[in-house]
């Protein structure tokens, strides 16, 4: 099995969230079942077939987010393990000498928020659209009470499930949904994360609203997303694909964003960061091998994409909720 019951039965109580645990079992058993993926049970026999490993040492404050080992590992069987749940997005991670060189250098984007946001010790933290659990590693790293992650993609799920066989993870859930599936908000969590979802959401503004239903009065968002450039308060909607991708309904501006923000019940909104991606911190590895962003971007002119869009550009905000 993919998923610790027992460990979100734990955290429920701890947010005093007790009446969704049944709701909560009922629909992760569903998105788990055998029939909801077809290589479900190759990703558990995967898990299963891990080498056991005495791990020491985690270092979740790193931009690798690693465990040292007592003994050197068989190698090859770590690897071919671990790359059985390609492809790999979110890290870096390190098991011991085996460094996995994902798609995505998070460590960057945590890097250009981490100083900007309040303090997470200990704070009860809502990371939507966790992927593997990566960010929610270095939550726990920067002293959060516990996270609970959520992300329907099952892959991701597993890989986290692979990753908890070497590194800690008694304080961090992650569930296989999505935001909109959990119960009705309770406000019971001090932080939310969402990074790399908002443009995902055929309604950016009910996404908005429902963070805020979660989050307790007073409690903060970082909200990262992607943005055209301009002083304006506009958004458009790609007619078919934006960076090759199909799932991106609107892309606002900063201007934009902030009136959404407030319209949604968040107040003291606050620009941290702009940055343009690049392919040092997007691209193919050897734990991530299909296509990457550079081949979403013009040839000719990297500052447009393929489809003549301005080139990823990325905004992070944080906001208090009302």
């Amino acid at each position: 099995m993919i998923f610790d019951f027992d460990k979100l039965s734990g955290l429920l109580s701890e947010l005093d969230l007790d009446e969704w645990h049944s709701a909560l079992e009922r629909l992760v058993a569903a998105r788990l079942s055998p029939e909801a993926h077809g290589n479900l049970g190759e990703w558990e026999a995967a898990i299963r077939e891990l080498p056991a490993l005495d791990t020491r040492n985690a270092d979740l404050n790193a931009a690798t987010v690693g465990v040292g080992l007592a003994a050197d590992p068989d190698g090859d069987a770590l690897v071919t393990g671990l790359k059985r749940l390609m492809p790999w997005r979110k890290g870096p991670f390190r098991v011991g000498p085996i460094a996995m060189d994902t798609e995505w250098r998070c460590d960057m984007k945590w890097a250009r928020l981490e100083q900007h946001i309040s303090a997470l010790d200990g704070r009860r933290v809502l990371d939507i659209g966790c992927g593997n659990g990566y960010y929610s590693y270095r939550m726990i790293g920067a002293g959060a009470r516990l996270v609970v992650g959520l992300d329907p993609t099952l892959l991701f799920v597993a890989q986290f499930a692979a990753l908890t066989r070497y590194l800690p993870s008694e304080r961090i859930s992650v569930l296989p949904l999505r935001l909109e599936e959990l119960p009705a908000g309770r406000r019971a969590f001090d932080t939310a994360f969402s990074m790399g979802v908002l443009y995902h959401q055929r309604s950016p503004l009910d996404h908005l609203r429902q963070i805020r239903s979660h989050l307790r009065a007073g409690g903060e968002l970082v909200l990262e997303t992607l943005i055209l450039p301009g002083d304006e308060a506009m958004a458009r909607t790609p007619e078919d694909r934006y960076a090759r991708m199909r799932n991106v309904w609107l892309l606002p501006t900063v201007p934009e964003l902030r009136v959404w923000m407030d319209r949604c019940g968040f107040k003291d909104i606050e620009l941290i960061d702009v940055s343009v991606t690049t392919t040092d911190e997007q691209r193919s590895t050897d734990w991530m091998t299909f296509e990457s962003l550079r081949e979403a971007l013009d040839p000719d002119d990297p500052s447009r994409t393929v489809e003549g869009w301005p080139a990823p550009r990325r905004a992070i905000l944080k906001a208090l909720a009302t």
